[in-house]
């Protein structure tokens, strides 16, 4: 009997979708043939005989691995932890939800996932104040751009504020001190969490962690993480240190005194830069102002030089670079700042696109990373915020038929990690009773599953499977979004089985 853990042979009478179908004749079952973490050979179903250990996927689809190319990890793994607030509906429910939280070891109250943009009421100092008396109170907007502190929190972290709202940096720096927990409980967290996106699918991610990642890393695996691949990314603020360090991109850090299931796993990503702020607290970098506020064009975070200073630092040391771009104003200036250096690599968010740097894109070589599900999630605030807009919102048809090549992420915390999820937003462009928002922005279920894949289900490619109880093609939105994973398959190794 296999179980998770076990590494696998052949998978036997499975149908394949997504990338690596079109080479086969037919949607007949076939039968994978694995070894030394690889598919080595596909033959139709009882046609050569069985080999070692068999994964029988009667009834099953099988596509390859699923990647979530952004995810903030250690703050997703800690959202368990923290009050979640992503249904209050006021300033004044978030204040009396946060008195009555739970306490942390270190005696604070921790919330996230407020949406302050929706409210009718604004967030005060007072108003926190008089729900959480002296215990140090911070809530964590859902984008992750602002947070609202009591004046004990403000007083702890040696911060002041009139309304107790931080923004960008400040508020990120906030939350990397509230990440910065005890690492052997944190990566406790890293470790449950990766085996729960096990459970969806999940076989790599990209690691953009505001922290100094190419330590936590190996640590984990020597602790024996073995969940998932990562690629890690480095920030500005240890760019220099990451090129002392002789870190390059897609170097593979093979550690040696790990358990050998996670050796190999863990990669160098990309310099991230955060060159502009978000939708949700009104500092995404825009052409436009925000309503009813003429002088608020959102802010440029990196300022087009200091943007191509690093860009050139870090092409010059074989880093690729991932831009945070949300604004259109903020897209227009990184792809200038791509075209000025040769600098490689994405564009993260991507949500608002002017139709003439569409096709700068494919131009560039750049990579789209984007999240279907914000486009759902925020679709009411783009009819607040961004009314007046000539640029295209949330474009995933317009990036495909430019030419970009598309990935698909969550950006959890902020979305759930669940690839199915965005496949899902990603196809039907909806994910209540109300019509697709901008169908003519809809994906095909074949694409949205190129976008949310790294190889294909081919001889010579990793045997990263995972094996749905469903056939994604003819799924519905829902059942797309539910997608049944009866197993999932880490270089043959069996990582969840249902």
């Amino acid at each position: 009997m296999t179980g998770r853990g076990d590494s696998i042979d052949m998978v036997r009478a499975v149908r394949v979708t997504g990338p690596g179908r079109e080479f086969l004749l037919d949607d007949e079952p076939v039968d994978l043939y694995l070894a030394e973490g690889r598919i080595v050979d596909i033959a139709p179903t009882g046609a050569l005989p069985a080999r070692g250990r068999v994964l029988d996927g009667d009834g099953t689809w099988a596509v390859p691995g699923l990647w979530d190319n952004h995810v903030h990890t250690v703050q997703w793994a800690l959202a368990a932890e923290r009050e979640p607030l992503g249904a209050v509906t006021s300033a004044a429910e978030a204040a009396r939800t946060m008195s009555s939280a739970g306490l942390l070891p270190d005696g604070r109250r921790v919330g996230s996932g407020f949406r302050d943009a929706f409210w009718g009421d604004v967030p005060s100092l007072p108003l926190l104040d008089d729900a959480t008396g002296a215990v140090p109170t911070y809530l964590i907007n859902a984008d992750v751009h602002s947070v609202w502190l009591n004046s004990a929190a403000l007083a702890r972290e040696c911060f002041r504020s009139p309304d107790g709202m931080l923004r960008e940096e400040d508020a990120f720096e906030i939350s990397r001190r509230l990440n910065a927990v005890d690492p052997e409980h944190g990566d406790r967290a890293v470790r449950r969490a990766g085996e729960q996106a096990a459970t969806r699918g999940i076989t790599g991610l990209v690691d953009f962690d505001m922290a100094w990642n190419a330590d936590a890393w190996p640590r984990r695996v020597a602790d024996g993480f073995a969940a998932h691949r990562v690629e890690f990314a480095v920030y500005p603020f240890d760019l220099e240190r990451a090129i002392a360090a002789g870190l390059r991109t897609g170097q593979a850090h093979d550690y040696t005194d790990a358990p050998s299931e996670g050796r190999g796993l863990v990669h160098t990503g990309s310099l991230k830069v955060i060159s502009d702020g978000s939708l949700g607290t009104r500092t995404a970098a825009c052409f436009h102002a925000y309503p009813g506020d003429p002088a608020n064009f959102g802010v440029l975070t990196v300022p087009p030089e200091e943007l191509t200073a690093l860009m050139t630092t870090a092409t010059g040391a074989g880093l690729a670079v991932a831009v945070h771009a949300i604004g259109d104003r903020a897209l227009t200036s990184a792809l200038d700042a791509f075209t000025t250096t040769g600098a490689v690599g994405s564009i993260e968010h991507a949500q608002l696109v002017r139709h003439a740097d569409l096709p700068r894109f494919r131009r560039l070589g750049l990579i789209a990373s984007v999240q279907p599900q914000h486009a759902l999630d925020d679709r009411d605030l783009v009819a607040r915020q961004w009314p007046a807009q000539t640029a295209v919102a949330y474009p995933l048809a317009s990036l495909r038929d430019a030419g970009a090549q598309l990935r698909f992420g969550s950006d959890a915390p902020v979305a759930d990690l669940d690839p199915w999820q965005a496949i899902s937003a990603a196809v039907t462009r909806t994910d209540d009773a109300r019509e697709p928002w901008h169908p003519e922005e809809r994906l095909s279920v074949d694409e949205a599953i190129e976008a949310s894949v790294r190889s294909a289900i081919r001889p010579g490619e990793p045997a990263d499977l995972v094996l749905c109880g469903a056939d994604p093609r003819t799924a519905g939105g829902s059942e797309l979004r539910s997608m049944p994973v009866v197993a999932t398959l880490l270089a043959g190794r069996i990582t969840h089985l249902s």
